[in-house]
């Protein structure tokens, strides 16, 4: 098999195999014929459909094993995992240039990192791949257990454990017991990529039986990041140092904050080789892939616009205002900052939060979008005395934006995906 398998009839493409689940709302049956016009050549099926099929009692199962299938007729494949609360495909991302270095690499862009998802990307993989990356999202425990004995990594990273999805969870320790299942499934010649700067990332040590690698700002990390400095569009230089050597880095992504994850991508990337210096030239030369994370561009006007709009969550929020405040230097600042949704009964609390931030940090226009915590993330910052508007949805926002945004600011979008603020990127860009 050579062609995408996918469960989106949106992506079928010549060649394809379309795989019909039944999701909650939605029954992949009934876009089976729609699949075979766009290029499909079968279907995967509970069911007869009326075109070309093969018939499984369970589709999700026999799609998970076709993964799997996938990746043992590669037997020199390497696999590796990345997890974490906040960071999973920027640094998916980084990995997949850096290890391209190496040989041939498969990270697909994008975050299908579940159960469903992750097949998809296996099924990109080239006849001549010698790494695959993959992300895996968790919003239950076992998942990522699923998830790695469909393919089974090699090396797996854990970011961080934050409070992205804490309304399922209940609590962050829940989500590390959760994230730590990555770690349990490698092998003792494997390696367990942590974060040390998070302790309940460096308490997962105990839980496998791999070596453990860290990574961090502190001391006790082993890749750890030294001499930290901005540029005036905040894209940070440092020095990486490693059991191997130190070298320069210069990234070409804006942000002190995704170190970290350049960090996870170096010690990745060392597993594999010694060379410090090509490492660090992959990501010094490493750009963005995946939309909506931290995508800087330019409209004719002399706006910048800032996407980091793909998903929000109190810490990411943080550091993104952080980031568009360095960049804008002595530049006019407008942050559009739509609800964050499954954060539990923390919800209220956390944006607040952002609101402080926001007020602390002298944002010039806050606009705010979505529901009653994202109004009162507003009305905190209002009360500091920050100009803010409130947007009851995207729309809106676009309508505020296209009155209020000048000829030479800088307009940093961030938010859940659901807000659908990624939408607003290319009509910012289009000013001027």
């Amino acid at each position: 098999m050579t062609g995408l398998v996918t469960f989106d009839s949106r992506h079928v493409e010549p060649g394809s195999l379309y795989v019909a689940l039944v999701g909650a709302r939605v029954d992949g049956h009934t876009f089976a014929a729609q699949a075979m016009e766009s290029g499909a050549v079968g279907v995967l099926a509970a069911r007869p459909v009326g075109v070309p099929a093969i018939v499984v009692p369970d589709v999700s199962a026999a799609y998970g094993r076709l993964a799997t299938f996938l990746v043992q007729r590669l037997p020199d494949l390497a696999v590796v995992g990345v997890t974490g609360s906040v960071g999973k495909t920027t640094t998916k991302d980084l990995i997949g240039q850096v290890l391209s270095k190496l040989g041939p690499t498969t990270a697909p862009p994008g975050n299908r990192n579940s159960e469903v998802g992750m097949p998809e990307n296996v099924s990109r993989l080239t006849p001549d791949a010698r790494f695959l990356v993959l992300e895996m999202g968790a919003r239950h425990v076992g998942d990522i257990a699923y998830l790695t004995s469909v393919v089974r990594p090699q090396v797996g990273v854990v970011l961080n454990v934050g409070t992205a999805h804490l309304g399922e969870f209940g609590s962050r320790e829940a989500i590390a017991v959760a994230k730590g299942e990555l770690v349990e499934a490698l092998a003792a010649d494997g390696a367990a990529v942590l974060n040390s700067d998070d302790p309940l990332v460096a308490a997962m040590a105990s839980r496998t039986a791999a070596k453990v690698v860290t990574f961090g700002r502190g001391p006790q990390a082993v890749v750890r990041a030294e001499r930290i400095t901005l540029d005036v569009v905040g894209r940070a230089s440092f020095t990486l140092r490693t059991p191997q050597g130190k070298s320069a880095v210069t990234l070409r992504l804006h942000g002190e904050h995704l170190v970290p994850n350049a960090l996870a991508a170096a010690a990745v990337a060392l597993h594999f080789t010694d060379d410090v210096a090509l490492v660090a030239d992959a990501l010094s030369g490493a750009e963005p892939v995946s939309d909506g994370r931290m995508q800087v561009a330019e409209a004719a006007d002399g706006t910048t616009v800032i996407n980091d709009a793909y998903n929000a969550s109190p810490v990411s929020m943080i550091a993104a205002l952080k980031a568009l405040k360095t960049i804008a230097q002595d530049r006019r600042t407008v942050a559009v900052l739509g609800q964050m949704n499954e954060l539990g009964e923390t919800s209220a609390a956390d944006h607040i939060e952002v609101g402080q931030a926001v007020a602390e940090l002298g944002v010039d226009l806050l606009v705010s979008v979505g529901n009653d915590d994202a109004a009162q993330l507003g009305e905190i910052a209002a009360k500091a005395g920050i100009t803010t508007v409130h947007a009851v949805d995207r729309d809106a926002a676009g309508s505020v934006l296209a009155e209020r945004v000048r000829p030479g600011d800088v307009v940093l979008l961030k938010g859940s995906n659901g807000v659908g603020l990624m939408s607003l990127a290319p009509i910012l860009l289009a000013r001027g």
